[in-house]
């Protein structure tokens, strides 16, 4: 293997880009896959676990590896994308290592925050060395570092006890949230609710919005009460009234009432439309504006990073209330709109409404054919009084023209191998 440092901690790998050998990347490295078979004999690393597109993960043996070198993965361009499937002897590394706790040889107990491999002369790879943490003394927040060879510390082969998140949540930091749910999907039921629990409400809710529904009401059903209403009033009012939907009507109402009561009296209100309607798909959070708002102002609004690229599109803009159901609801304006005028002008100026809305009780179709009809990625929905009531986004009509349980297949597309696949399970 050329250019390939003798030792390499995996923390400095995880998340870097793939390539073939003409320079194209194939993927995403994710996971390092062992076979862990004592606490003193080191294990053997049996492969990477690479992200393709599509978010499938797919298996690369590490005889098909020839450099680790600079931050990135270069492989023969040999993949096979059948989805991995991790067998009963098998070890995700960064899964199901990082952050368990061991004990070293002076018998302190400390946690596990990365791991190194080597490879040796007969060209094999294997965990040399693991890097703990002792547990922090009095009001120090951390204890001291250290680097042990495998053998040295005790507790890597033993079950999952006592492990926490802290260091796996910190390589998902960059992560979209919808990467960060494909890799929980992944992890045992255990270990992901490890995860879960150590994840904020905000990052929680995120990640919440792009599972099933299956591991939705999972997730929720270990949070105590009070954490899971704090998660649904972060999540987006359509998405929580999707999830509550799921739910016994009994669980729903418990945590309706534990939600701040803004957030909870418009999800009750999503939750009294029709699920493959305009009503219950629209969100209640669209930017709304008011008519004399400068476009300036307008692009300010635009700009805040928790609104998503599609509500981004446009503004609605309606006289006061602003909130919804607000006033009566003048028009939208388009995101490019905005861009082509002075930034002092007001958008009361600029708005169109020319278009039919859809009401609440619209039906999917009739939504996705108006989309289709003004290639628009979002549409306003208003009552008979003219009174915006919220925004239908694309996102929100695909998730219900998709076929059922669309996240669980695998998405169909090029492969990405270059010659003869290897197969794996």
């Amino acid at each position: 293997m050329s250019a390939t440092p003798s030792r390499i901690f995996l923390s400095r790998i995880v998340g870097h880009e793939v390539f073939d050998p003409a320079g194209d990347q194939v993927g995403k490295l994710r996971d390092v896959v062992v076979a862990v078979r004592s606490d003193r004999q080191r294990p053997r690393v049996l492969g990477l676990v690479i992200e393709v597109l599509g978010r499938r993960r797919v298996f690369l043996p590490m005889t098909r590896v020839t450099s680790l070198d600079s931050g990135q993965v270069i492989t023969t361009g040999v993949l096979n994308v059948r989805r991995f499937e991790q067998r009963r002897t098998e070890t995700l590394a960064l899964h199901q290592l990082f952050d368990r706790t061991v004990t070293t040889p002076d018998g302190t107990s400390s946690t596990v925050y990365d791991l190194a491999m080597e490879q040796n002369p007969r060209r094999d790879w294997y965990i040399s060395d693991v890097a703990v943490q002792a547990a922090g003394k009095r009001f120090s927040r951390r204890g001291p570092q250290q680097v042990l060879e495998w053998g040295e510390v005790t507790g890597l082969a033993s079950e999952e006890t006592g492990q926490g998140a802290t260091h796996l949540l910190a390589t998902m930091d960059e992560m979209r949230a919808a990467d960060v749910a494909n890799a929980l999907r992944e992890l045992p039921v255990k270990r992901r609710m490890e995860v879960v629990i150590e994840l904020g409400d905000e990052r929680l809710a995120d990640v919440l919005e792009e599972l099933p529904e299956k591991e939705q009401v999972e997730i929720l059903g270990v949070l105590d009460p009070g954490r899971a209403a704090d998660v649904l009033t972060e999540m987006n009012p359509d998405d929580a009234a999707d999830l509550l939907g799921e739910l016994p009507p009994a669980t729903a109402e418990q945590l309706l009432a534990l939600m701040e009561p803004d957030d909870a009296e418009d999800v009750r209100r999503l939750l009294t439309y029709e699920e493959r309607t305009a009503g219950g798909m629209m969100t209640t959070e669209p930017i709304v504006l008011a008519p004399d708002t400068t476009i300036a102002e307008a692009l300010a609004r635009v700009r805040e990073p928790e609104i998503s690229p599609a509500l981004a599109t446009m503004a609605y803009v309606c006289r006061s209330p602003l909130e919804t159901p607000t006033g009566r609801f003048l028009g939208v304006v388009h995101f490019q709109a905005l861009l082509r005028e002075p930034p002092s002008t007001q958008v009361g100026a600029i708005v169109d409404n020319d278009i039919d809305w859809p009401r609440p009780e619209a039906s999917l179709e009739h939504v996705a054919n108006q989309m289709a009809t003004y290639d628009m990625v979002a549409l306003p929905v208003v009552d008979e009084n003219a009174r915006l009531l919220g925004a239908v986004t694309i996102d929100d009509v695909l998730d219900h023209l998709l076929p059922e349980g669309w996240r669980d297949r695998n998405p169909d597309g090029p492969e990405v191998e270059s010659s003869a696949g290897v197969s794996h399970g």
